[in-house]
């Protein structure tokens, strides 16, 4: 399908070059990738000690594997480190327990072929697993001087992300290794699972800093199966091997490195059946410098499937992902910010191109100032007219092929009719449909032939033909060519009777436009946020099986559909047997808020599984709200309850009280005056403590649930308490948090949350 009328296609300076250096750039990654760069290194070291050509060199060094008894690339791995005047280890099979020289050779060339540091990882551990290790990662040390998990091996998913970032802020082991540069040995596992990651808490464990130029460039972790006497043999092979990685990052410093994609946006893309994507301008990288070329952020699963089959996408350059297409699409997000509008294009690539698959309905949409969304429909049905008519019976479409190469027109049974022609008409090729159709018209399809068979493009545009009555009828035309190793061999599409549609085509097309509007944009992503919030934030959320407590949670959104909320509602079996309860609010309304909420509700979860108590857990929790994007200000109250003694401990951060229901009297359970979360760095909260009994009823809640325009707050909260002591005593819970939310006395619009907790 060709552009649309009047539609140009803007190309930067440069744009030309951009197939050319993906490719030269994808065809050197490749050539690394192949496994051959120990064996090309080796070749090499015979062509200058014999003084051959590179394939005889090739030949002696299969030679002299098969002569020696060894495998090439162990041959190989003894040359190369003979030429570097390093270690070369003996043949004969004997006392080494460990591997030597030659394994570290192997794994270094794995790294220097420019592996990334997930596949190094899974080289070094396939090494150290005859000796029990089970997994490894690597941190990166960052310009903020957090450590960043940038590779990994033998640890599953969930473990990577619980541990994928370590802020200075966090007193964690791999952050006392870092500062301190020294390896720490836990031949005996650590006390609490919780202070590193492995297989249990007992398995040994390794940290190690990564040093490269007096610089330590990360910590890379090595876990055990089991408990491990690590002697001085062990450990300094562990070291050997492991000092790889640090090369590695010290590579990467001058390496932009994505950050994290808009979970929102990421996470609707997800939602679409058509191909989407993300991309950034100009990411920074760790030393300040900017790159000026587009980078890949997000992939939905269909677009991966019309990527260019290289490995990764995501975080490499669109010239490396998309590269028949790289250099107009290019031009196409320059322009959507250049007009802060919505750009499109019918067909990318404009001109066919043989074995590319085009890109249908561009639609590129700046949603940031160095993010944008790029939307299109996927090229990828028969050619063949059979399918064509087949689809033609789906809708009022009427299927053609015209076959150049042989003569012979087609037409579906619906052709001649739509055309006002018998029934029995003889099928015509496009070109005499000029007699047909109104005489206004015929520039607009001499203009269409000229697309399909000069410049070989698609097209889609609407005739009129005249009919009986004096009127005439909308007929829209939808063709390509086809194409035989380039050649043109036919003409095929759909005829489609749109008189109907006509009359409400301007309304249509100002609506569309206006989905590109600036108030269309908060609008989706305000709709996107709330579903978000509510899969974060389920009405019904499982909270069973806590030791000697029912729980029932209860959540509701805004009024108005795209107005969304920060409030979060958590309760959490901790490792040490209690259970978290904790009730929270980010300030605002919109996607600001629920992202913040997001954060917060995830970093509170990963902060509690530290053991740490409510007071220090709150502390940790306004230090991320500092650092969270958008700063944004919140208030919550967090407590522990302990099942053995039922001592509930608690703090609050400026958040309304929790009510205590005992015996049909209700109170208020007053917290010491801290600060809200994100008001100052460095805040203390202080905490308190309730000893509660069998039957004791709490509730927790936002300020959504009783905040009135025109009452206090000590009057909405002693409304509240009123209605906890009229429910029935050892009534049904799930039911009494249904009553207490439906008699709620906020007008405010606000989301609200509520935890209703009872002693068994």
């Amino acid at each position: 399908m060709a552009p649309e009328s009047g539609t140009r296609y803007e190309r930067d300076e440069g744009v030309e070059m951009h197939g050319a250096t993906a490719y030269l750039d994808l065809a050197a990654e490749l050539a690394r990738a192949e496994g051959r760069y120990l064996l090309d290194l080796a070749t090499g070291v015979l062509v200058a000690q014999q003084a051959v050509e590179p394939s005889v060199a090739a030949e002696s060094l299969s030679k002299l594997a098969a002569g020696a008894g060894l495998a090439v690339a162990d041959l190989a791995a003894d040359i190369v480190n003979g030429a570097c005047g390093a270690e070369v280890e003996g043949t004969d099979g004997g006392a080494l327990a460990l591997p030597g020289a030659r394994t570290r050779r192997q794994v270094a060339s794995v790294a220097e072929a420019g592996g990334d540091l997930d596949e190094v990882a899974a080289t070094l551990l396939h090494e150290l697993r005859p000796v029990g290790v089970a997994g490894l990662l690597v941190w990166r040390r960052t310009a903020s001087d957090c450590l960043r998990l940038v590779g990994g091996a033998g640890f599953a998913p969930l473990v990577r992300a619980q541990w994928g970032q370590i802020p200075p802020q966090w007193r964690a082991l791999p952050r006392q290794v870092l500062a301190e540069e020294r390896v720490l040995w836990l031949p005996q596992g650590v006390a609490d699972a919780g202070d590193l990651p492995g297989p249990h808490p007992s398995a040994a464990r390794a940290l190690l800093p990564l040093r490269d130029d007096g610089h330590c460039a990360g910590v890379a972790l090595a876990a055990w199966h089991e408990p491990q006497e690590l002697n001085p043999e062990l450990r300094r092979y562990v070291v050997g091997l492991i000092d790889v990685f640090a090369r590695l990052l010290a590579g990467l410093r001058g390496v932009a490195v994505p950050e994290p994609s808009l979970p929102v946006l990421a996470s609707a893309l997800d939602l679409l059946a058509e191909p989407a994507m993300t991309l950034r301008r100009g990411w920074h990288g760790p030393d300040g410098e900017t790159s000026p070329a587009l980078y890949v952020e997000h992939l939905n699963a269909a677009a991966h499937r019309m990527s260019s089959g290289v490995p990764r996408p995501v975080g490499r350059p669109l010239a490396h992902v998309l590269p028949a297409v790289s250099g107009e699409l290019s031009a196409l997000v320059t322009r959507a910010y250049r007009h802060e509008a919505v750009q499109r294009a019918q067909r990318l690539p404009v001109e066919r191109q043989p074995n590319t698959l085009p890109m249908l309905n561009v639609r590129v949409l700046a949603v940031s100032g160095d993010r944008c969304v790029v939307l299109w429909h996927a090229e990828g049905r028969d050619h063949s007219f059979s399918v064509l008519k087949r689809a033609g019976r789906l809708g009022s479409l009427a299927a053609f092929e015209d076959d150049r190469a042989r003569g012979v027109t087609q037409w579906s049974d619906q052709v001649a009719l739509l055309l006002g022609l018998p029934a029995d008409a003889e099928p015509f090729p496009l070109e005499r449909l000029t007699g047909l159709i109104v005489p206004d018209d015929r520039p607009e399809l001499t203009g269409m032939l000229e697309s399909l068979t000069i410049r070989l493009e698609g097209v889609n545009g609407v005739l009129r033909l005249p009919r009986p009555d004096g009127g005439v009828r909308h007929v829209r035309l939808i063709a390509e060519p086809l194409l035989t190793h380039g050649t043109l061999t036919g003409l095929t599409g759909f005829f489609q009777d749109v008189s109907a549609q006509r009359q409400t085509q301007e309304a249509l097309a100002a609506t569309f436009d206006a989905l590109g509007s600036v108030q269309a944009q908060a609008a989706l992503r305000h709709r996107l946020a709330l579903q978000l919030q509510h899969a974060i934030m389920p009405e019904q959320p499982d909270l069973g099986g806590l030791p000697n407590l029912q729980v029932a949670a209860r959540y509701r959104p805004a009024a108005e559909e795209y107005r969304v909320g920060g409030d979060w509602y958590d309760v959490l079996s901790l490792p040490d047997g209690r259970v978290m309860i904790a009730v929270g609010d980010v300030a605002g309304h919109g996607i600001d808020a629920a992202t913040g909420m997001v954060a917060l509700r995830n970093a509170l979860r990963g902060l509690a599984c530290s053991g740490a108590e409510p007071g220090n857990l709150m502390g940790s929790l306004n230090e991320v709200t500092l650092r969270t994007g958008g700063h944004p200000t919140a208030t919550a109250v967090c407590g522990h309850f302990d099942p053995a003694d039922r001592t509930l401990r608690w703090t609050s951060a400026g958040h309304l009280p929790a009510l205590l229901l005992r015996d049909g009297h209700a109170r208020l359970l007053e917290s010491v005056p801290n600060l809200l979360l994100g008001a100052v760095p460095g805040a203390a909260y202080q905490e308190r403590q309730e000893q509660l009994r069998p039957g004791d009823l709490l509730l927790l809640c936002t300020d959504g649930l009783i905040e009135r325009r025109h009452a206090s707050l000590d009057d909405a909260l002693a409304m509240l308490g009123h209605a906890l002591e009229s429910l029935e005593p050892g009534g049904d819970l799930e039911a009494q948090a249904d009553a207490l939310l439906a008699a709620a006395v906020g007008d405010t619009d606000d989301d609200a949350s509520l935890v209703l907790v009872r002693l068994t």
